[in-house]
């Protein structure tokens, strides 16, 4: 690990993204942008008239899905240009004037939803035999409609549009002071190397066997987050006060049915999952027991919390081994599967390695008519060879989906969104278990399972209860100040890890450095689709084609549908409590299977 990191200028080519595939020239971007906004002028024309006919309906959703497709794409473009160097000022003023427009557009088009809304329902099905292109919009009408008694006046939508702007401070603020402006201490290792430390290798150092080294990076990270404490909370209440403003205008009795509704998901959906967690969380305790004895450890601290369990055995990936197992652990999915795959990696629709000023993490961004983009920050983890195949399976959804559905129909609910990433992530560790010969490589491998049960199934169910506990908080006027957040977060925290672990009072901070505490209610949906992933795999791996063919028809399936019941098209009911249920026995059984695994090492020591 090189103790600087590059400047965006210095990476080659090849390691980037090619985003000239969705603008060959700037100017082109600067015209779309443009015609946006000239769409939403000739949108607005429509005013007081969608009830009037069939053909004015269908004229006015024909250039609001228009305007829409190209405010997508000028924003994917803009926000990825900022992302890849959030220090670029220039990248920063094109994200700068997105937002802007959208505010704009959005508020002159504010009109249609409440004007769809006053058609009888009558008068809609009649406008579907005079005019057969409204099918095209029978989704989008429909979700319109579903919606109807949390949609306000033209008016009072206006003024909420006028509003989004605003609305984004939090986040863009967290995402400058995180990314662009927040940096840290070098630390040096056990030869005496000076590291540069960041959020990119915040946890590939947390994964490092030099314990000296894991105590001291996360005492100097978390204490950096630590000096802002008082910027993140208040950052962090701006967040939660704007969606409980959004909830109380829409008549929500809560930002999280808010949140929720919107998706179309019960809400009983995350109560189900919590409960299932609390029930159950016995087998985290049982892991976070074997992780304590399986490091020698006397005490185990929240800087073991991401070292491998399986000591002396850390395998290396390169980005070239990476792609190679992912096309062999995807084969299941078959052919065609497989050749969109190779397309993503010789296309350079991937921006592989961390630089200066470049997003932490990972991500899959669709871009309607042109392909996926992927964002990485590949370290040669192992780790980072399952991140590589999780957004892969984004990508892979989002261009089913975006092949399959017209440009309003393509665009899948976040609840859905992580389950077919985590299915190719299971069938990679499946692959790479049944190629292991090794005892101390099968270990290892079902130690990074647990792991991915840990950070996605119990973590984020953690973090769901802190986003509902902080936004009841706030909803019942009590303030959330960085005091507040931090005692919070560490009652929760020893909740899930137990007696076993010590919850150092630094990782109280944590809070401080989550985005997607600005998402909205986003996290939960880890867990469930993790669950229902678990479900989708095995059933690919034992029943082959019979389970690939409908699981592709889920992928193809866009949001046509309610969530659950996409779902039930690959065979997983998260209706009910079974899918997570299931999961976390599978969970149990990974750990049981960890303690032979220990007790066959230690007799062969």
């Amino acid at each position: 690990m090189n103790d600087k990191l590059p400047k965006r200028e210095e990476v080659p080519a090849e390691q980037t993204w090619r985003l000239e595939d969705i603008y060959p020239d700037e100017r082109l971007w600067e015209e779309e942008l443009q015609q946006a906004k000239d769409l939403a002028a000739k949108v607005k024309e429509y005013e007081g008239k969608l009830s009037e006919s069939a053909q004015k309906l269908y004229e006015a959703l024909r250039l609001y899905d228009d305007c829409s497709l190209k405010l997508d794409r000028v924003g994917g473009y803009s926000f990825m240009r900022h992302d890849q160097d959030a220090g670029n000022s220039h990248y920063q003023e094109l994200e700068l004037k997105v937002q802007s427009a959208s505010v704009r557009i959005g508020e002159e088009l504010a009109f249609m939803e409440p004007e769809i809304l006053e058609i009888p329902d009558d008068v809609i099905e009649r406008f579907y035999e005079e005019e057969p292109g409204l099918r095209d919009y029978e989704v989008t009408i429909r979700e319109i409609r579903r919606l109807k008694e949390h949609t306000l006046s033209k008016e009072m939508e206006q003024l909420l549009a006028s509003a989004g702007d605003m609305a984004q401070t939090p986040s863009n603020g967290f995402g400058m002071l995180s990314n662009a402006d927040l940096k840290f201490p070098p630390v040096t290792d056990s030869e005496g190397n000076e590291i540069q430390l960041s959020n990119g290798r915040f946890v590939p150092l947390q994964m490092s066997p030099d314990r000296e080294l894991r105590k001291a990076v996360f005492e100097k990270y978390y204490t950096r987050f630590g000096e802002f404490a008082n910027t993140w909370a208040a950052l962090y209440d701006g967040q939660v006060k704007q969606q409980i403003f959004y909830a109380r205008a829409r008549k929500y009795p809560s930002t999280f049915v808010a949140a929720v509704n919107g998706n179309n998901v019960d809400p009983a959906v995350c109560d189900r999952l919590i409960d299932s967690i609390h029930a159950k969380i016995s087998y985290m305790h049982r892991y976070v027991s074997l992780r304590k004895k399986m490091l020698g450890v006397d005490e185990l601290h929240m800087y073991d919390v991401y070292v491998p369990m399986v000591a002396d055995y850390d395998r290396k990936f390169s980005y070239e081994e990476a792609k190679e197992l992912s096309l062999k652990a995807l084969a299941p999915l078959g052919e065609e599967y497989l050749s969109v795959v190779r397309k993503a990696y010789e296309e350079r629709w991937i921006d592989v390695y961390e630089n200066e000023g470049k997003r932490s993490g990972a991500y899959s961004s669709g871009v309607y008519g042109v392909h996926p983009y992927m964002l990485l920050n590949y370290t040669d983890t192992l780790d980072d060879v399952f991140t590589l195949v999780h957004e892969m399976g984004h990508s892979m959804h989002t261009w089913y989906s975006d092949h399959a559905q017209s440009h309003l129909n393509a665009g899948y609910k976040i609840f859905v969104a992580e389950v077919a990433s985590t299915t190719n992530e299971i069938l990679l560790l499946e692959y790479m278990l049944s190629k292991a010969n090794d005892p101390r490589e099968k270990a290892y491998l079902i130690n990074h399972y647990l792991e991915s049960f840990k950070g996605t199934v119990y973590r984020q169910t953690m973090f769901e209860e802190f986003e509902r506990k902080t936004n009841a908080m706030a909803e019942a006027g009590s303030p959330l100040t960085a005091g507040a957040l931090c005692e919070l977060y560490l009652e929760l925290n020893k909740q899930y890890f137990g007696e076993d672990m010590v919850s150092d009072p630094l990782i109280a901070y944590e809070w401080c450095r989550i985005p997607h505490f600005y998402y909205n209610f986003y996290v939960y949906q880890y867990a469930t689709s993790f669950s229902a992933a678990v479900a989708i795999a095995h059933r690919i791996l034992e029943q082959g084609e019979k389970a690939v063919k409908p699981y592709l028809e889920f992928l193809k399936s866009g949001c046509t549908q309610d969530p659950v019941s996409l779902l039930k098209i690959a065979g997983v009911d998260l209706s009910t409590s079974e899918p997570v249920d299931e999961a976390l026995e599978v969970f149990a059984d990974a750990v049981r299977q960890m303690e032979e695994l220990e007790r066959e090492l230690s007799d062969g020591k």
